[in-house]
């Protein structure tokens, strides 16, 4: 088969058995010993939370950043189904599958956050529910958008099993399917933008802007572009497979499009608040913010040039860039751009103990592993003539 643009999927095949995914299995064993001692001894037992700052990384890493990294499954989804770009097509499996684990794990990190996490039902019980509270609506589309991308994968599953009827009878209903795997996660993923916005002045001024919803939709589709970059690259070493530049390089332009309506409305913005010159008071929050910026103007220089986005390795690299600057967008507002002392003298501080970075960890394992025995054992990435690495 000459052109893989257009190649049926296929598994990997190979062995399940390797360094990384025995280190996967550690961590993945550490996660669920200290989450034990979590739900049986409570989050003071293993996390650093106090009354200033309820929200560590569980929330900000595991949730908020963790579901921006997922947006690669919504973010090609768009230009093939949306925009009818058939060509990206043999992206949208592995981009789905990546997508399904980030966001599962997420809705799961909010479990584990949770002090009386028995009590999550309450939050979709109709006598509980609050329909005006952004946290509500947030946490009702992330669960539809889950059981969405759950659907939308099951068609590999039912190829494999050889089960023709039942992938025939979801291919009937994938239309509207994919249309809500389209609304949710924009509406989701600019609401995180929101829960900033209603914190008001507890949020530093560099992010402190109702301009936030806007500003997190914009890099979440970006970061999923990016996100796609990163694994293609990736999965091309690991298993030896030709490197789809054909694809990736007008997909990196793409990003590059949305990364550049994000500059100029994330730049106007903080000159039109007045906001920049907190930008050249040194602190930690200034050098963070102009970390953040470096990270979101690097790959427009480093793959601008159109030779410069067949370079694998120039791909691999704005990918990683972009994705390490919509993380630092979100861990800036949520964590270090968080004021918890206005209007009150608790002094709080924060800092991730060790057992909250490895329960992290741990859920980055589970979306290594998962995708590893997935992409061996079903129908995700296009078939190729040559065998694949064992």
């Amino acid at each position: 088969m000459a052109n893989n643009q257009h190649a049926a999927p296929a598994p990997v095949g190979g062995s399940l058995v390797s360094a990384l995914t025995l280190t996967c299995g550690v961590l993945i064993a550490l996660m669920v010993a200290i989450l034990a001692v979590r739900f049986l001894f409570g989050l003071g037992a293993v996390t650093a939370l106090n009354d200033g700052y309820p929200w560590g990384i569980w929330i900000v890493v595991d949730v908020v950043i963790g579901s921006a990294f997922a947006c690669g499954g919504f973010s090609v989804a768009m230009l093939v189904y949306i925009f009818n770009k058939g060509e990206y097509h043999p992206l949208v499996r592995p981009a789905l599958l990546a997508s399904l684990f980030g966001y599962t794990l997420a809705g799961a990190g909010v479990i584990f956050d949770l002090g009386r996490w028995w009590n999550v039902w309450n939050m979709y019980w109709p006598t509980s529910i609050n329909p005006n509270s952004v946290m509500f609506e947030v946490a009702v589309c992330i669960s539809l958008y889950v059981v969405v991308m759950w659907i939308e994968f099951s068609p590999v599953v039912f190829e494999q099993l050889g089960k023709r009827e039942a992938k025939k009878k979801v291919g009937k209903a994938m239309f509207f399917i994919i249309a809500l795997g389209t609304v949710l996660p924009m509406m989701h993923q600019s609401s995180l933008g929101t829960m900033l916005v209603v914190m008001g002045a507890q949020i530093h001024p560099l992010w402190q802007t109702p301009l936030q919803p806007l500003l997190y939709l914009l890099t979440a589709i970006a970061m999923g572009y990016a996100v796609v970059l990163f694994e293609s690259c990736l999965t091309s070493s690991a298993y030896r497979r030709k490197l789809e530049t054909h694809m990736l390089t007008p997909l990196a332009k793409v990003m590059l499009g949305f990364l550049a309506v994000y500059l100029v409305v994330r730049i106007g913005d903080v000159v039109v608040r007045g906001a920049l010159p907190k930008a050249f008071v040194p602190s930690v929050e200034a050098l963070m913010f102009w970390l953040e910026m470096a990270s979101f103007i690097a790959p427009l220089i480093l793959i601008g040039a159109e030779s410069n986005r067949r370079n694998p390795a120039k791909l691999f690299l704005a990918g990683i860039l972009l994705m390490l600057g919509g993380a630092l967008l979100r861990l800036n507002g949520f964590l270090i751009g968080y004021e918890t002392n206005v209007g009150d003298a608790g002094g709080f501080t924060y800092f991730p103990t060790l057992a909250e970075v490895l329960v992290t960890a741990g859920m980055f394992a589970i979306e290594v592993l998962g995708y590893i025995i997935i992409t061996r054992r079903f129908p995700v990435l296009p078939r190729e003539d040559v065998q694949a690495a064992h």
